[in-house]
């Protein structure tokens, strides 16, 4: 059956932009379901001061050079904008990629980008996941027709907000990313097309089920939310050579091993090692994967994972 789906993102960091849309390119050519972006002001791999290109100008751009794959932020942090803002910047990109865009959106955590940039934080992540709550209900709204007015105190104060032209697609995609269980699942649960999380396959069964639960209480079909599983792969034929690659990818981005030798995100070794990873987490119900590659965008894994693994999950 052929229900794997998959996704790449790619480093914002540590690269030119001709390098960036080179990969852009490539990604789509070999056929990926969708390309994402970070939505970060500094680099969150290492030294945080290296070269880092903004966002939502990033899948502008790939817009244009892109003609198969959805574009995304994987994901968009709340703070950084007014969510009506952000509908209508989804909207747009809507219409520039002929109807491919996704609104990625989490609640943000990186503090230091804030305070660099000036841009208020909140009290910590309780307040921040309320204002991601109170600006979801708003876009999904907005996306699909309606109109907001702020009906009672809240991070926004909409005054009979409306979004024209209406996108594209008949339902534009909300991703949300986050895996927390009191907040960001319920919020998961009542508005998102799509959840990113991370983990072992223990967890994600966990939090699944505590989705699940929360799909439930808010009278929501939870076969209506795709679960999508993001992961760090680096193929080559044996693991020494995929280790030997990884140590590359991190020194160019100024990452120390000793900050990634225990994430579990990183899948490094061969296409078997990969495909196995990738069963486990579609038997629990995550189908749609989405692989981060840093730069200098690894070809030989971005094949791979298509032309080789993908199959073998399928088969």
């Amino acid at each position: 059956m052929n229900d794997v789906k998959l996704g790449v993102l790619l480093w914002n960091q540590q690269t030119t932009w001709d390098d960036y849309e080179a990969a852009a390119r490539r990604v789509d050519e070999l056929g990926y379901d969708h390309l994402w972006a970070w939505d970060h002001l500094y680099a969150i791999f290492g030294d945080p001061y290296q070269p880092f290109f903004e966002g939502w100008t990033t899948l502008a751009a790939w817009a244009k050079v892109t003609s198969r794959a959805r574009l995304g932020l994987l994901v968009g942090a709340n703070t950084f904008r007014n969510p009506g803002l952000v509908a209508r910047m989804a909207m747009t990109l809507d219409h520039a990629s002929a109807g491919r865009a996704i609104l990625g959106i989490g609640g943000a955590w990186f503090e230091l980008e804030h305070s660099a940039h000036g841009i208020e934080f909140g009290s910590g992540f309780g307040e921040r996941l309320d204002w991601l709550d109170e600006s979801v209900s708003a876009m999904r709204t907005l996306l699909d027709g309606g109109e907001v007015t702020t009906e009672s105190s809240g991070r926004y104060a909409f005054d009979h907000l409306r979004l024209l032209p209406a996108p594209i697609q008949r339902r534009l995609p909300i991703m949300i990313g986050g895996s927390g269980e009191k907040k960001t699942l319920r919020t998961v649960a009542r508005y998102a097309d799509m959840w990113n999380a991370m983990g072992s396959v223990d967890l994600l069964r966990h939090k699944d089920e505590v989705l699940r639960r929360h799909c439930q209480d808010v009278g929501r079909d939870e076969t209506q939310i795709e679960r999508t599983a993001g992961c760090k792969p680096v193929i080559r034929d044996t693991r020494d050579a995929a280790r030997q690659a990884w140590e590359e990818q991190m020194a160019l981005n100024r990452t120390p091993m000793r900050d990634v030798e225990d994430d579990d995100t990183f899948w490094v070794g061969t296409p078997e090692d990969v495909a196995e990873r990738m069963r486990e987490r579609r038997e629990i119900g995550f189908h749609t994967f989405i692989a981060e590659i840093p730069a200098p965008y690894d070809r030989e894994t971005l094949e791979r994972w298509i032309g080789e693994v993908k199959p073998m999950v399928e088969a």
